[in-house]
């Protein structure tokens, strides 16, 4: 596994490290020894799947209150996602910075993304899956999430929303107090 910092600290992209030959390629797509050896949380107690129908559904931005922080690993397993993460730890020297990655079925690319971060995607192609790994169990209560077109953040989304749910549509803009822990 190739593992790429980004900007954010804690956040990175990794991509398979292709075994080639004429049948196609072999390669590994998680390895606890090497996530610990990069820093990264490689305790995976939950695995989710999201399907979605439609280009342009969104989902986001979401996140997990502390002491329920939750680090994922994301990748899409069919179709495509503009995947977008905002570093929302308030000690951070990237505090309300965020990136986004092209995630696809084709390019087998996954993004870690740490506790302390909000997460959402747009779907860049029907019928898209997207397989998350989770480093703690999902927990109502502890869940926020951020307006995904938050003024604060600018974030550049590539297309209009076709779908979104009426709960992420809902979130309230940022504002630190959201992220009181529980």
């Amino acid at each position: 596994m190739i593992f790429t910092e980004t900007k954010l600290k804690g956040a990175f992209i990794i991509d398979v490290k292709r075994l080639e030959d004429d049948r196609g390629f072999f390669g590994r797509s998680w390895c606890t020894k090497e996530y610990a050896e990069h820093g990264l949380n490689p305790n995976v107690v939950q695995a989710n799947v999201s399907y979605n129908k439609v280009k342009g559904t969104l989902r986001g931005m979401h996140f997990q209150r502390a002491p329920f922080g939750e680090g994922k690993t994301v990748r899409c397993t069919s179709g495509g996602i503009y995947d977008v993460i905002i570093d929302i730890r308030p000690d951070s020297a990237t505090f309300k910075q965020w990136i986004s990655v092209e995630l696809t079925g084709e390019n087998y690319k996954m993004l870690y993304i740490p506790e302390g971060f909000a997460h959402g995607f747009i779907t860049l192609k029907d019928q898209t899956s997207v397989h998350y790994m989770g480093t703690a169990f999902h927990t109502p209560g502890a869940e926020g999430g951020i307006k995904f077109d938050d003024p604060a953040f600018n974030i550049e989304w590539p297309m209009k929303v076709a779908v979104i749910s009426e709960k992420d549509r809902n979130h309230p803009v940022f504002e630190e107090k959201i992220l009181n822990p529980i």
